[in-house]
């Protein structure tokens, strides 16, 4: 509540991994429980904040957990609200320690990444009713396919992301309205930019975002002594990126 008097409105459902303790016990076991991940949505729900819904698969989980996460997510959102769309994630395998390990396997087949996206619309069906597919994921094509099989979303624009790709992953630098039109037309579906909350987004910010400029190089300063740094000009060691 505290939060949300100061300003904040949304929040995201990450962390949640497979929301089942059979596999959060070995694949993140010093993140929240099943049960402590659904209290934090249940307090954010009941004070009116919204959230994003996330499965990720692929990697030690098997299909009865996929099934007992989608079922946990569709009784909270029958009982309190709140989530505002699921997102399957797919586990990007190739850095990651537990696959470089051998302990997990290399992420989910293509048939498997677009049938966790049609069997979330008929299991999620009618509580949560946006299906999002992630570009940063699914790759460009991928979105195409996933948005064929049951998804009416697409993830948005990001700045340098940083986390699958590390994983690595090949997209995820930045892919704007335009391209994101192109892919949505490209199947045949008519666009519609939407807000956080999946409200009609305004038609200046909609104007915003298609002028925005694209994404500066960017620029990694090596590391100096505390000596040195205190003698550089402020503007050596900001690097500013214009957002939309």
């Amino acid at each position: 509540m505290q939060l949300k008097q100061a300003g904040l409105s949304s929040l995201p459902g990450t962390a949640a991994e497979i929301l089942d303790d059979e596999v959060r016990a070995d694949l993140c076991k010093d993140k929240l429980s099943t049960a402590e991940w659904f209290a934090v949505m249940q307090a954010a729900h009941g004070v009116g904040l919204r959230s994003t819904s996330t499965i990720m698969f692929g990697h030690i989980e098997r299909p009865q957990h996929w099934a007992r996460h989608l079922l946990r997510l569709r009784a909270h959102q029958a009982g309190f609200g709140g989530f505002t769309e699921f997102v399957p994630l797919p586990f990007v395998a190739r850095e990651a320690p537990i696959y470089r390990q051998g302990e997990a396997r290399m992420g989910p087949t293509w048939r498997e990444a677009l049938l966790m996206h049609a069997v979330a619309r008929l299991v999620l069906h009618p509580v949560i009713t946006n299906i999002q597919t992630s570009w940063v994921k699914m790759g460009p094509q991928g979105a195409e396919a996933a948005l064929q099989a049951g998804a009416n979303d697409l993830g948005g624009t990001l700045m340098d992301e940083s986390i699958t790709r590390a994983a690595g992953a090949v997209h995820g630098q930045e892919i704007g309205p335009r391209r994101m039109e192109e892919i949505i037309r490209g199947i045949g579906r008519t666009p519609r930019q939407r807000t956080t909350l999946y409200r009609q987004t305004d038609a200046e910010r909609v104007r915003a975002s298609f002028a925005a400029p694209g994404l500066a190089e960017k620029v990694n300063t090596p590391l100096r002594r505390k000596s040195e740094a205190s003698r550089l000009d402020w503007t050596s060691h900001h690097h500013l990126r214009t957002m939309p």
